[in-house]
């Protein structure tokens, strides 16, 4: 069973996706904090379905609609995402509005050691994932018909401003952290030199590889996605190694050598190269900033879990990590220059 109604969504698809068969199954995705997925198969067709979360939603959150419009764009050129069939913005069909996807079959990593790789296989699997993000960064957007797809002005300063307001929307008690970034990092936002089209959310378990080489298949979950500085996508993947490790993507403290994994300073030099940059800036304030969003998104999952209406039996262990992640994130801006 799931709590999508079938018979709704089978009516629809026949009408949106061009021969549609008859649906066998509906099962949902496990994980995911933000928009629910499910694996759909049809009579030897697999699609995946991702929609909104049922309910009220903060205002410009799980914004399906513009990742439907991103990978309809970036699809037929050849970049690695799932092949886009329809979008759904009638709620009244299931609840929430939703889109259909193709089932992309390949491999994916939950642990960024990699200890289902080879070790001495370890090192390309990275390569493949810096090279991807770098690939992304070097698209033109305008070309793709996504001018209008972020606004004008400083990436970083809009950020801040709009997950401030998510913050508040959200907010269930005050945390003395966050309240010092949010009157801190406005001011102190770096300028931007580059614009690109940006993930939001680039990490491994985003990524699906072919099952016996390091080769990716699609990027998924655009939820995040917009015009803006693409150093807000590397150094969000760039955290990964400065957070302490988690049996996910986090790898601080691991012996990378040991592990067959690249260092940071490896993964800077492969990406600087790729793009074309000299160096990259002190990334303090950059790792300050995406601790700081990614607060804020959590903070959505606490009033979610709240109001009843959280994705996932995971949120509880999410939501601990609220406060060590306001903490990290405020540490960070002081080795930023941020007032002690």
């Amino acid at each position: 069973m799931s709590d999508l109604d079938e018979v709704a969504l089978q009516h629809w698809m026949q009408g949106a996706v061009p021969d549609c068969p008859v649906i066998a199954g509906v099962e949902k995705f496990p994980g995911g904090q933000s928009n629910p997925t499910y694996r759909i198969d049809a009579d030897g067709c697999s699609y995946v379905l991702r929609r909104q979360p049922f309910g009220d939603l903060l205002p410009s959150a799980h914004a399906v609609d513009r990742e439907y419009r991103l990978i309809s764009a970036l699809y037929p050129t050849g970049f690695p995402v799932p092949q886009p069939f329809a979008l759904c913005e009638d709620r009244g069909v299931i609840g929430a509005m939703f889109y259909i996807m193709g089932m992309v079959d390949g491999r994916s990593f939950w642990n960024g050691a990699l200890p289902d790789i080879a070790k001495a296989d370890r090192r390309s699997y990275y390569d493949a994932m810096i090279d991807m993000l770098a690939r992304l960064h070097m698209l033109d957007h305008e070309v793709l018909g996504l001018a209008d797809f972020g606004r004008p002005g400083n990436y970083f300063q809009r950020q801040v401003a709009r997950w401030t307001r998510q913050y508040r929307a959200a907010q269930t008690d005050e945390i003395t952290e966050i309240e010092r970034l949010i009157e801190w990092l406005p001011c102190s936002a770096p300028e931007q030199a580059r614009t690109s089209i940006i993930h939001g959310d680039y990490r491994i378990d985003n990524l699906i590889f072919a099952h016996d080489r390091p080769e990716i298949l699609a990027i998924i979950d655009w939820e995040l996605a917009t015009i803006g500085d693409p150093l807000a996508d590397f150094t969000y993947l760039a955290m990964n190694w400065i957070m302490p490790a988690d049996g996910r993507s986090w790898l601080g403290g691991l012996d990378l050598a040991e592990e067959g994994v690249m260092t940071l300073d490896q993964a800077v030099e492969r990406y600087c190269l790729a793009v074309g940059r000299d160096r990259l800036p002190d990334l303090s304030w950059y790792f300050a900033y995406n601790l700081f969003r990614m607060v804020c998104i959590l903070q959505g999952i606490r009033k979610r879990a709240a109001d009843g209406n959280a994705s996932s039996r995971e949120a509880d262990i999410m939501i601990a990590k609220i406060g060590p992640l306001a903490r990290e994130a405020w540490n960070r801006a002081c080795m930023a220059g941020a007032p002690n």
